[in-house]
């Protein structure tokens, strides 16, 4: 006799498994739906040039000193096309005090490259982006996000904060950005564009405006009670010994913005006899002129009364 068939036994049908970080997310997403900044370039009539020129301006500078300047650019160099074509002087007088002025340099460098390689209009794409003069891998990511609407990986100074404590449970990300972080970065970052978009700009701002690097308002914050860095007793941060602080008095930085700020208001060139004046260590200014002419921000040029300098173009 033939044994019977055994019949399959079924299997249990699994889950689907909870998004980690969904809660995270929606209760920063809820914050900043309540509580988002009025800033011009998050307008509804924002361009993506405006976009990637606040995104320039705002490396290494807070929004405060941004706004205004980006809104007299705007109104100066409303498309890519008007920048490319200003003379450069003009452009380092308008960066006037944003500070790291090569960022100006580079920018108008980006916007001859738009009008050159992509008929005036701000390409879309990271590959694309980052082909441009000056934008990195952050930069293009934030147009991607803020400018078109599409998913990206948006990961600045403040978001990488707000994921080592919330995520990670440390006081502050490493130095340099770790392989690591890049990992959480993309994990917690949403498949879906709108959701993406929206998660970019509210870690971003949580990290600007509550989880700060100083004194970061634990009271306040969204996700106070699921933040691993709170729950293990906010301890301190383990990478202190490896971080480089360097004041602002008497560094060469400080020398360079003396020199370019006496350029700026000058209606011409000027003798170097002036330039000397703006700083004691003879030495220490050689450097800083010659490293500025390096740089190409500014121009030495010999006349029959000697030396004078100017602002390139």
């Amino acid at each position: 006799m033939t044994a019977p068939a055994s019949r399959p036994v079924p299997l249990p049908v699994a889950s689907a498994a909870r998004d980690p970080h969904a809660d995270l997310r929606d209760a920063v997403g809820r914050w900043f739906g309540e509580t988002a900044r009025d800033l011009p370039w998050r307008a509804a009539d924002r361009t993506a040039w405006g976009v990637l020129v606040s995104e320039v301006m705002l490396q290494q500078t807070p929004v405060v000193r941004v706004e205004p300047a980006w809104r007299a650019w705007m109104e100066r160099w409303p498309e890519p096309a008007d920048l490319a074509a200003a003379p450069t002087s003009d452009v380092l007088r308008a960066w006037g005090r944003l500070g790291y002025p090569r960022r100006a340099l580079r920018l108008q460098e980006c916007a001859r490259a738009i009008v050159e390689r992509h008929g005036g209009e701000v390409p879309h794409g990271e590959e694309a982006l980052r082909a441009l003069p000056g934008v990195g891998e952050y930069t293009a990511a934030a147009v991607t996000a803020f400018a078109h609407g599409r998913r990206a990986v948006v990961v600045d100074t403040n978001v990488r904060r707000v994921l080592a404590r919330a995520v990670g449970g440390n006081a502050l990300p490493a130095p340099s950005y770790t392989a690591a972080e890049r990992a959480t970065a993309a994990a917690v970052a949403p498949a879906d564009d709108v959701d993406a978009v929206l998660w970019a700009a509210a870690s971003m701002e949580l990290g600007a405006l509550v989880c700060t690097a100083r004194t970061p308002r634990c009271g306040v914050c969204p996700v106070r009670d699921a933040c691993a860095w709170r729950r293990a007793g906010r301890p301190g941060d383990e990478h202190a010994g490896r971080r480089r602080t360097q004041a602002w008095a008497g560094t060469d930085r400080q020398v360079r913005g003396r020199v370019m700020a006496v350029l700026r208001e000058a209606p011409g060139p000027v003798p170097r006899g002036v330039v000397t004046e703006v700083w004691h260590d003879a030495a220490q200014l050689d450097r800083c002129v010659a490293s500025l002419v390096e740089d190409g921000l500014v121009e030495s040029i010999q006349v029959p009364e000697g030396e004078v300098y100017r602002l390139p173009g």
